[in-house]
């Protein structure tokens, strides 16, 4: 039986609850193993890693610390790495609204994102969303939203592969102290899912649910597509 090793970067974050997602899949004939990534030992038996919510200047210090920024940057480049909430921020290609000192960035994905873009903890939302690519997209995803990045610009290159957005907040759903004057459907700020090659980026957290499709996902179409 193919054994399949996806890591949860477990410095800082809601690694457990991603644990369990991927512990709930039926991968038919495949064995899924999950592995706490802690070392950079941890992370070469991976073959694909999840970067879990939580708080990106800390995630990436503890990295440093580890000894796993510069391993985490060249698993970043040739693997499927998944980043949710603090993760997608890690993901980006820059970041507006750092900390004072800065906030080291793994890069990966063609993105400018910005933190806390939609407020602070107490202004943290849920909304259904409507699902593009995705198993059963036409049944909403109870979508959860805390100090949450807003994407602000989606920049891929000719010579990079292509964004695919997998999922928008409708304008109607955003609470009413978020949306701006003249803000649009497509505006980038609603976007709040996307792939970009083997890369699957969220500013949500899928993980707080026991719906399991973005996890489902990321596996089937970020991992085992070559």
């Amino acid at each position: 039986m193919e054994v399949i090793s996806i890591g949860i970067l477990a410095l800082q974050g809601a690694f457990a609850e991603h644990e369990a997602s991927l512990n709930r899949l039926d991968l038919n004939n495949r064995k899924l193993n999950v592995v706490f990534v802690r070392t950079p030992d941890d992370l070469s038996r991976c073959d694909a890693l999840i970067i879990p919510g939580g708080e990106s200047t800390t995630i990436a210090l503890l990295a440093r610390l580890a000894g796993l920024s510069e391993p985490l940057k060249e698993f970043t480049r040739t693997k499927p790495v998944w980043g949710t909430c603090a993760g997608a921020i890690l993901l980006s290609q820059s970041v507006v609204g750092a900390k004072k000192g800065g906030q080291e960035l793994l890069g990966g994905m063609s993105i400018k994102i910005a933190r806390n873009g939609w407020g602070s903890q107490v202004e943290s939302f849920e909304v259904p969303l409507e699902l593009n690519g995705i198993k059963e997209s036409t049944r909403p995803f109870q979508a959860f939203f805390i100090r949450a990045p807003v994407v602000l610009e989606l920049s891929s290159l000719h010579d990079e592969s292509p964004i695919t957005v997998v999922a928008r907040i409708p304008l109607n759903l955003l609470p009413p102290s978020l949306i701006e004057e003249n803000m649009t459907e497509d505006d980038p700020r609603t976007v709040v899912a996307l792939r970009q090659g083997r890369h699957l980026l969220t500013t949500f957290h899928p993980e707080l649910t026991e719906d399991d499709r973005f996890h489902e996902y990321f596996v089937q179409s970020c991992v085992l597509t070559q």
